[in-house]
């Protein structure tokens, strides 16, 4: 086993086993999942019911959406890794509030420095706010932006499409720059130009 499938391991069975103030309310802790060599992370906001019942990021309705957006780019559910930035689903689906947040912020800190992306594709306003919080999601989704050494695609969270299905082909869209973007960044990376070039050279 190599040094990171054991970190990733241990990091699965502290996010399991931990104990927050959402942690009564739920059935499990949601780790992330998916391939942990994956260039890319997607960021949503907290399990739902079916995430709650099956211990798996995005395995309800926008779960399914999400396989299909992948599909449209050749990638299955098992190229990438996903995860949220709440690991225990809210009472009712409501909104995470900033302490609950700030509770679980060091298991998505780690699961991104294990993995340490070239892109971080964030799903909706909350997982925005979290890394970009002067930035409203219908602003500036499908552009790429930079902080620090990182690069954030914010899009649509899928659900956001289930619920305003006019949102879909945008979604569908957005999609369809991710792999565009990522060449984008391997070729600076080759060059060793500024991260910052990205965002003016490609969208």
């Amino acid at each position: 086993m190599s040094d990171k499938i054991r970190q990733f391991a241990e990091l699965v069975a502290e996010i399991k086993s931990h104990h927050c103030s959402l942690r009564d309310g739920c059935q499990q802790a949601v780790p992330g999942d998916g391939n942990i060599d994956s260039p890319v992370v997607f960021i949503g906001e907290a399990p739902g019911k079916m995430e709650d019942e099956v211990g798996r990021p995005f395995v309800g309705r926008a779960g399914g959406l999400l396989s299909e957006a992948l599909a449209t780019i050749g990638w299955q559910r098992e190229d990438i890794y996903i995860t949220n930035v709440v690991k225990c689903r809210p009472p009712d689906n409501r909104d995470p509030l900033p302490e609950e947040v700030e509770e679980h912020k060091k298991f998505l800190a780690r699961e991104l420095a294990l993995i340490n992306p070239k892109l971080i594709v964030l799903l909706g306003r909350h997982a925005l706010h979290w890394f970009l919080p002067a930035e409203k999601i219908s602003d500036i989704r499908g552009t790429a932006k930079r902080r620090g050494n990182q690069i954030f695609f914010p899009i649509y969270h899928p659900a956001a499409a289930l619920y305003d299905p006019r949102l879909k082909d945008t979604l569908m869209s957005d999609f369809k720059n991710i792999p565009v973007l990522l060449e984008k960044i391997g070729q600076l990376s080759e060059t060793k130009s500024p991260v910052s070039s990205i965002q003016s050279s490609i969208f």
